[in-house]
C-alpha cells in the first residue's frame, strides 16, 4: 500500500466512496423506470445495465432504455422527462443517506492536499446535495459531474492545473480504476459500499489496493496505505 503524502491531489467518486448511496441510486432507476410507464421487467433491465456500467453518466443509460429495452424512439424531451424524473428520485433519497465515516477527520488530517470529487452524478444535483449534507466545501479543487464524463473531466483538470500530480482517485467501480489509470493517478477500491459484483477478482486480477472506506485511509494517514 501508499503513503499518501506525497499527493498533490486526492480524488474521490461520490457514490459508494463519499455516500452509501449505491442501493438508492439502484431504487431510483426503478422507480423511474416504473414512473416512465415501464413494467417490472423492463425497469429491472435498466437496473441491470446501471449495475453492469457502474460510474458512467445517466444519459448513457436513458438512450440505452429507451433504444434498446422499450425499443422506442429516443428524443430530446424523453431524455429530459427522464432525467427530471430521475433527479427527483435521487435527490429525497440522497439527502438522508450515510456520509463515509472518518470523512471530516480525514479532511483535517490533509488539510496541505486539495480534494476533488468527479462522479458519474449530474454535476449540479451533485453541488446541491453535497452543500445540504454541509461537506461540498472539502472538495475545494471542485465537484465535477455528467454531463462530462470521467474521462473527460480528468482530462480537462489535468490541463488546466487544476488536477495536480501526483494524485491518488479512490473509487469503487471498474470504470472509476479504468479511467483514473489512464490519466495517470494510482487508485484505491473502496469495498464496503460498491455494487459492483466481480470486484474482488477484478481487483485481485489488477493487483488493486483495497480499503473498506475512507475511513480507514484515515487511520493511516501518516504510514503506509
Amino acid at each position: 500500500m501508499r503513503d499518501i503524502k506525497p499527493y498533490k491531489t486526492l480524488v474521490f467518486d461520490c457514490d459508494g466512496v463519499i455516500l452509501n448511496s449505491n442501493q438508492l441510486k439502484i431504487e431510483a432507476y426503478y422507480a423511474t423506470a416504473k414512473n416512465y410507464g415501464a413494467d417490472d421487467m423492463q425497469a429491472q433491465a435498466l437496473v441491470d445495465y446501471h449495475i453492469k456500467l457502474g460510474g458512467i453518466s445517466r444519459f448513457v443509460k436513458f438512450d440505452y432504455f429507451l433504444k434498446s429495452i422499450l425499443q422506442t424512439t429516443v428524443t430530446d424531451d424523453a431524455i429530459q422527462a427522464l432525467l427530471l424524473d430521475f433527479g427527483k428520485e435521487v435527490e429525497r433519497r440522497l439527502l438522508h443517506c450515510e456520509i463515509a465515516p472518518g470523512l471530516e477527520i480525514l479532511r483535517n488530517e490533509t488539510s496541505d492536499i486539495p480534494w476533488m470529487m468527479i462522479s458519474g452524478g449530474d454535476q449540479n444535483e451533485l453541488r446541491k446535495i453535497l452543500a445540504i449534507r454541509k461537506i461540498d466545501h472539502y472538495f475545494d479543487a471542485g465537484i465535477f459531474g455528467s454531463p462530462d464524463n470521467k474521462d473527460q473531466v480528468l482530462a480537462r483538470e489535468g490541463s488546466t492545473g487544476n488536477l495536480q500530480m501526483p494524485a491518488l482517485f479512490m473509487g469503487d467501480s471498474r470504470y472509476d480504476h479504468e479511467s483514473s489509470t489512464r490519466a495517470g493517478l494510482d487508485f484505491i477500491f473502496m469495498s464496503d459500499w460498491t455494487d459492483f459484483p466481480e470486484w474482488e477478482t477484478y481487483c485481485a486480477e489488477h493487483g488493486i489496493s483495497i480499503l473498506k472506506n475512507v475511513g480507514m485511509l484515515r487511520k493511516d494517514c501518516s504510514n503506509n496505505v
